[in-house]
């Protein structure tokens, strides 16, 4: 239909085509949406269908050019989209429909109808250098104090907890249950600040008022009445810089006992485990796993960082904002509600839903244009991925999920995301590449519980 398109480039990689439609062919539209009116219109004074063309058209002749105009820019714009010749680089991204470019042309059967429509596309990029380049890293190691730590939290998880018997003091590590209220000026109840059957672990600062040295020495079935002043900076705003009284009644009292480290122990985590020792170096092997994947995600991030600097692009405002309704969604997944429930929610605790936003942009648009380079350079190099290295794939996925290769297989194969496992893969090998190419250099030294909350 169209006898002519144009590309404009606009800013933030939105670009507007123009479409000319030959006046024949707008006629031909106008004549057949009359011919259809003309068979189902009902006018006072005429039989259904023997409406008169002029008498139709001087009762609905704007709605009839209106409707003529709207089906000739879906058709048109179908058209262009649709011809293989049309240029990938200026197709709508998928989530960004074209919308028309000014006000709505006045359709006049006997001419040309010109009309325009701006859309996001995909950002041209020319990736900057990403060979050569170098980068810093945190020296992290697996000492010796990371696999005990651990077989601590074995030991804990394996705890017995036993009553500790009438008469004795709460100490250190005791597993206390206690009833606490907050107390007015006049020694009475405060309304809401009621706390029953409260069990914790003394020493360990999880509780509200943080009264774990106050509490020490106490004996089943003894109150005690602590006042307590907050620092400014109290954790806890609702109780920062003031002073309050609690009263705290121990109801129960008990002791934790942990296991022995020894071979006993490694025996009870899995069967697999033959002495302490063996537990050890499998603890060490999966610290050491899980360090070199943080290791590698910190590689190739400052290397994308590195790339960044030298590799402009222009974000579609569209792509930006489908980044932060998704992250939105997923905050709201985390408070189990939904996007305008927790934005209500945000509103009434003094906060700000757009502002959240605002702040999360500058995060959004590193992790686009990371992504964005990735692509481009998985398809510049090339990179694919092997019906060998799918089996491979799925052997390893295998190997360390217990589940056979056959049934990893058939799950990829119904859900219909092999493409998922390729993509991986390929963007493995590219990720293999930057660490090749460039100078990856150790930096200062961290600890691995830094590393791995981030914290460093």
């Amino acid at each position: 239909m169209p006898i002519s398109n144009t590309i404009t480039r606009l800013e933030h990689s939105a670009v507007r085509l123009t479409l000319t439609v030959e006046k024949d062919d707008v006629r031909a539209r106008y004549a057949e949406l009359v011919n259809e009116y003309l068979k189902s219109a009902a006018i006072p004074g005429f039989r259904k269908g023997k409406v008169p063309r002029e008498v139709l058209e001087r009762k609905f002749g704007p709605v009839l050019k209106d409707e003529t105009i709207n089906k000739i820019f879906s058709t048109a714009i179908t058209e262009v989209f649709e011809d293989e010749s049309f240029p990938k680089e200026n197709r709508p991204l998928p989530y960004s429909t074209p919308r028309l470019e000014g006000d709505e042309p006045v359709l006049d059967p006997d001419k040309d109808l010109s009309f325009s429509v701006v859309y996001d596309v995909l950002p041209a990029v020319t990736v900057g250098p990403w060979k050569g380049l170098e980068v810093e890293i945190p020296n992290v190691t697996v000492e010796e104090e990371d696999i005990r730590r651990e077989l601590e939290e074995i030991r804990e998880r394996s705890a017995v907890v036993l009553d500790r018997d009438d008469g004795e003091a709460a100490a250190k590590d005791d597993v206390v249950t206690i009833n606490y209220t907050e107390l007015d000026g006049g020694g009475n109840p405060v309304q809401g600040s009621e706390r029953q059957d409260f069990v914790f672990t003394l020493g360990s600062g999880y509780n509200l008022y943080q009264f774990d040295d106050d509490l020490t020495g106490m004996k089943k079935g003894e109150t005690r009445d602590i006042t307590k002043t907050f620092p400014a900076d109290y954790t806890q705003s609702e109780l920062a810089g003031k002073t309050l009284t609690i009263r705290v009644t121990l109801t129960a009292l008990k002791e934790k006992k942990l296991p022995d480290l020894d071979d006993d122990l490694a025996q009870d985590v899995d069967e697999k485990y033959t002495t302490l020792e063996d537990l050890k170096n499998s603890i060490r092997e999966r610290l050491a796993g899980n360090l070199n994947a943080r290791i590698r995600d910190i590689t190739v991030s400052k290397i994308l960082e590195k790339v960044l600097e030298s590799t402009p692009i222009d974000l579609p405002e569209s792509m930006i904002t489908l980044e932060l309704d998704s992250r939105f969604r997923n905050l709201a997944r985390r408070f189990n509600t939904g996007p305008e429930e927790l934005a209500q929610n945000l509103i009434k605790t003094g906060q700000d839903p757009e502002k959240l936003r605002e702040d999360w942009k500058p995060d959004a648009e590193k992790v686009l244009k990371s992504r964005i380079i990735v692509e481009t350079l998985l398809q510049d190099l090339n990179l694919e991925a092997s019906e060998e290295e799918v089996r491979q794939e799925i052997q390893k996925l295998s190997n360390d999920s217990d589940t056979s290769p056959e049934e990893i297989k058939k799950y990829y194969e119904q859900e219909n995301v092999q493409d998922y496992l390729r993509e991986n893969i390929k963007e493995r090998k590219l990720f293999d590449l930057f660490i090749a190419e460039n100078n990856v250099k150790k930096g200062k030294k961290e600890t691995y519980p830094d590393l791995m909350s981030g914290k460093g």
